[in-house]
């Protein structure tokens, strides 16, 4: 689609801005969780929220300077290292901004309506936290998978996807019972818990965006990119000791892989 430059320029500044958040929210979310789970009189750690207390660095806690905290700006200015300390700063942080604005740019690019663009890259945006979170803590936040899944029907039912709410609603719920049965199945048979409850939902949101027909396409691009990580990671010996691997990052790269490059017509139900 056509766009003036000044459209792109903003789109892919506000996807710096929500790359920003996304590190915070990467970082700040499963701190917030845990303490959850705390009992408050047994702990004398900060209340975190995604607010409180200011963006600071993670090894000298000093917090950090307005203009420190510029998405990727700050990074190169302080050339990726504290200014208080000198501590390296992770690429991570960089990283996750750049390719935000990348989806922001390329949604904006991609669809003709501002609407449906913004639509779109938030759900990139969304998919690119949970696949970090996913890869650094085995989990998948209720925060974030249940908007996204609320989302992906409300999209549809605006006409901004492609699939009706009848496609939508039934690829949220077939997508939660696909998996949630295959979880109660290998508990039965094993004992043992196969996979998080957050893949359900993972799967139950890209439902919900793509439609009760990209769910094939979607388990089996998911499975064997699951597979074959878990194949390299084996023979480098390298796979964790309950020879486990987090299922959020490659529901989020066949989501990713259904978006750019559509399912192959073979997959579709």
């Amino acid at each position: 689609m056509t766009h003036d430059f000044p459209i792109i320029a903003f789109a892919a500044l506000l996807g710096l801005a929500v790359g920003s958040f996304l590190n915070v929210l990467i970082h700040r979310l499963p701190i917030m969780i845990e303490q959850s789970w705390a009992d408050p009189a047994s702990t004398d750690a900060v209340t975190l929220n995604l607010v409180f207390p200011a963006s600071h660095c993670p090894a000298c806690q000093h917090p950090l300077a307005w203009y420190d905290n510029l998405p990727l700006l700050g990074f190169v200015l302080l050339r990726g290292r504290c200014r208080h300390c000198s501590s390296r700063i992770s690429w991570q942080y960089p990283l996750i901004e750049l390719l935000t604005s990348a989806l922001f740019v390329w949604s904006l690019l991609t669809h003709a309506h501002w609407p449906v663009a913004m639509a779109w890259a938030g759900f990139s945006a969304a998919l690119l936290a949970l696949a970090v979170i996913d890869a650094r803590t085995t989990w998948l936040p209720d925060a974030i998978t249940q908007p996204l899944t609320w989302g992906g029907l409300i999209a549809a039912a605006l006409g901004w996807t492609p699939v009706s709410l009848p496609a939508s609603l039934g690829g949220a719920v077939t997508g939660y019972l696909c998996l949630w049965s295959v979880y109660w199945l290998f508990l039965l048979l094993t004992g043992k818990e196969g996979m998080g409850h957050g893949d359900f939902k993972l799967l139950a949101a890209l439902g919900a965006w793509f439609g009760w027909q990209q769910l094939l396409a979607i388990v089996l691009i998911a499975s064997v990119s699951g597979l074959l990580v878990a194949l390299v990671l084996m023979w480098r010996k390298q796979l964790p000791n309950n020879r486990q691997i987090a299922f959020g990052p490659f529901l989020a790269l066949a989501g990713a892989w259904l978006l750019f490059f559509g399912a192959p017509t073979s997959l579709t139900l």
